[in-house]
C-alpha cells in the first residue's frame, strides 16, 4: 500500500524506525513511539466502530495529555478530522464551533461534560463522546460519554487502515485576536511543508521528497523539544508533529497555567534540549524564575529557545541569553493560516517585528479596495503573503476563503493580515496587523512595535496598544501595562523610555496600569479586552 505526505503514514515510518525511544511525555504520563502508535491504533477502531470515518470531524476538548495526540493520531489513521476546542471557550463561543465545525464525536476531559451538555442541541450530528477521567467528578452520565480507557477495551492494536491521502484535511481553528474561530482547512501534505519543516526541520539535507525518507531524517540522538503553550493552539500541535515526525521526543506541562519554577522544575529533570515558548507573555515568567532561582536547576541541556504567534521583544531575547549564553534564538513569523513564513533575520533595530527573506513563496501584495491585487515594488507597504503550500480556505466561510486567498499573476497567495514592507535589498519588513493598525494623524502605528519598545522598559512586566478616540489626531496611541512588581509607573516616565526605541508619534499618549494584561490561554493578545479597559478608563495613569 503507496506510502503519501500524510501525517498518520509517516508517524507509522518513524514508529517502525524507532518503537523503543520516548515520543511523548506529560507529566507522570509516557510513551515510547511504539505505544503511541498502539494506543493511537485502538482509540481509530473505537471510532470506527462508532461509524467515523473518513471526513468527519472530532472535537478534542482536552488540557495537554497524551490523550490528546493519541486522537490526533487516531483521527489520521481513519481520515476522520481532528478540532481543536479551547478549553477557555465560554458558552456563546463553544456554541459557535460545535455548530460550525460539524462534529460528528468529541473526546473531553470528565469536567467539560456540563459544558458540552450546554450546547450539545447546536450539534445534532455529535453522536460519540468520549471522556478523560480527571478528578472533576462531573457528571458524564447524562451525555452518554464513555471512559477513555474503557472504550479501548477490547480493541486492536493492529494497523489494517485502508489507504490514505495526502488531501486528507487537518483542520485548525484559531480565534486570532478578534472574532469567533475560524476552522483553518490544511490538506496533510501542505501543512506537513508549510508548518512542519517537510522533515527537515533538524536534518541539514532539509526537506524530504518522498515520505519514505523520513526515516532518513531521524538522528542517532533524540532532541528532548518542550511546548509550553497549550496543544489547542497551534504553535504547540504543530511544534508536537514535528518533534514526532523527527523521531524526537516531546515534553509537555499538564500544567493549566505557566509557572516558571515549576516549567524549569520539568526541564531540569527530563534534560529538555529546546523550548518552544509564544512571546513574551511566556518568556517573562520563565526569566523571572530564573532570575529569582540563581542556580537552582541543572539546564546544561539546553540549547534552544524558540517563539512564534507573538511578538518575542529584542529585550527578551537577550535576557535569555544572559541566562544561556549559547543558546539559539529564534524568532519564527506564521499565523494558522500560513504555517512558518521564515525566522527574523534582523533588520533595523526598532523597526518592525523583524525581517525575512522575499522567495517566489513569500512576497507582499497590495489589498486595495476596488484594485487588481499586485506585487508592491521596492518600498511599498502591503500584506505579507504566502503560496505554494498553502490552506484550502476556512471551513464553512467561503466569504472569509475568498477575502484571504487570492489570485496574483495567474497564482494563488495566501494574504496573512501582517502589513509589511518590500525594502530595496529585497527583503520584507514584517509590522503587525493591519486590522490593529492605529491611524493617528495621518500617521500609521502598529501596536506590537510600540510593544516591543515599551517592553524594554525594565517597569513594565507586560503590555498590549490599542487605538482610543482623540478629537484632534483622530485616534490616539494607549498604552495598557502590568507593571512588574511594585515598580513606579508614570506615562512620563513610560514616554520617555520609549522614545529611545521610537519615533515620537509612535510614543503612548494615554496610559492604563492594570494588574493583568489580557491575554487568551497561548499568549496571544486580547485586543477587544484591552481596549475595553482603556475606554473604561478605570485604571488611567497620569
Amino acid at each position: 500500500m503507496a506510502k503519501h505526505f500524510n501525517i498518520a503514514d509517516m508517524y507509522e515510518i518513524v514508529a517502525d524506525k524507532v518503537p523503543t525511544r520516548d515520543a511523548l511525555v506529560c507529566g507522570e504520563q509516557r510513551a515510547t513511539f511504539a505505544e503511541l502508535d498502539e494506543r493511537a491504533n485502538k482509540l481509530a477502531h473505537y471510532l470506527g466502530a462508532q461509524g467515523i470515518g473518513a471526513g468527519d470531524h472530532v472535537g478534542l476538548y482536552l488540557y495537554n495529555c497524551n490523550e490528546y495526540l493519541e486522537g490526533m493520531l487516531a483521527c489520521f489513521k481513519i481520515r476522520a478530522v481532528p478540532i481543536n476546542v479551547n478549553y477557555r471557550y465560554v458558552q456563546d463561543e463553544l456554541l459557535y464551533i460545535f455548530d460550525n465545525a460539524d462534529m460528528v464525536a468529541c473526546i473531553h476531559n470528565q469536567e467539560f461534560a456540563p459544558h458540552i451538555a450546554e450546547v450539545r442541541a447546536s450539534a445534532p450530528d455529535l453522536k460519540t463522546l468520549v471522556y478523560v477521567q480527571d478528578d472533576s467528578g462531573a457528571d458524564t452520565a447524562n451525555l452518554g460519554s464513555v471512559e477513555y480507557e474503557s472504550a479501548m477495551v477490547g480493541c486492536s492494536g493492529e494497523r489494517d487502515f485502508g489507504e490514505r491521502s495526502d488531501d486528507d484535511l487537518f483542520i485548525l481553528y484559531t480565534g486570532g485576536t478578534t472574532g469567533m474561530p475560524k476552522g483553518v482547512m490544511w490538506p496533510h501534505k501542505n501543512v506537513f511543508f508549510a508548518a512542519m519543516g517537510g522533515g527537515g526541520w533538524f536534518h541539514p539535507d532539509g526537506a524530504i521528497t518522498e515520505p519514505q525518507q523520513i526515516a532518513e531524517r531521524i538522528g542517532d540522538f533524540p532532541i528532548v523539544g518542550m511546548a509550553l503553550a497549550p496543544l489547542m493552539h497551534g504553535a504547540c500541535w504543530w511544534y508536537a508533529c514535528i518533534q514526532l515526525l523527527a523521531g524526537n521526543t516531546v515534553v509537555l506541562s499538564p500544567a493549566r497555567s505557566l509557572v516558571g519554577e515549576y516549567v524549569w522544575d520539568i526541564v531540569a529533570r527530563e534534560k529538555v534540549n529546546a523550548i518552544s515558548i509564544v512571546g513574551d507573555a511566556m518568556a517573562v515568567p520563565l526569566l523571572d524564575a530564573l532570575d529569582a532561582n540563581p542556580g537552582r536547576w541543572d539546564l546544561s541541556s539546553i540549547f534552544s529557545v524558540g517563539s512564534g504567534g507573538a511578538v518575542f521583544s529584542e529585550s527578551k531575547q537577550e535576557a535569555f541569553k544572559q541566562h544561556f549564553p549559547n543558546v539559539f534564538i529564534t524568532n519564527s513569523f506564521g499565523s494558522s493560516e500560513s504555517g512558518n513564513m521564515g525566522m527574523d533575520g534582523g533588520g533595523k533595530k526598532g523597526q518592525g517585528l523583524g525581517n525575512v527573506t522575499k522567495s517566489e513563496f513569500m512576497s507582499v501584495i497590495t489589498d486595495n479596495e476596488g484594485e487588481p491585487h499586485r506585487h508592491v515594488e521596492p518600498g511599498e507597504m502591503g500584506i505579507f503573503a504566502r503560496s505554494g503550500y498553502i490552506p484550502v480556505g476556512y471551513y464553512n466561510d467561503p466569504v472569509k476563503t475568498a477575502k484571504t486567498i487570492v489570485e496574483v499573476d495567474g497564482k494563488s497567495w495566501l494574504l496573512l493580515g501582517d502589513e509589511a514592507r518590500l525594502e530595496e535589498d529585497n527583503s520584507i519588513t514584517v509590522y503587525g496587523r493591519g486590522s490593529n493598525c492605529i491611524n493617528t494623524g495621518g500617521e500609521k502605528v502598529f501596536p506590537e512595535e510600540v510593544e516591543q519598545a515599551l517592553k524594554a522598559n525594565p517597569a513594565v512586566f507586560d503590555c498590549l496598544v490599542v487605538a482610543t478616540p482623540d478629537e484632534r489626531f483622530g485616534s490616539r496611541v494607549t498604552a495598557v501595562v502590568a507593571r512588574r512588581g511594585n515598580a513606579q509607573l508614570t506615562l512620563e516616565a513610560l514616554q520617555e523610555h520609549a522614545r529611545k526605541h521610537i519615533a515620537g508619534y509612535k510614543v503612548p499618549r494615554e496610559l492604563h496600569v492594570v494588574d493583568e494584561v489580557p491575554r487568551a490561554p497561548s499568549g496571544k493578545p486580547a485586543y477587544p479586552k484591552a481596549l475595553q479597559i482603556a475606554l473604561a478608563g478605570e485604571h488611567k495613569v497620569a
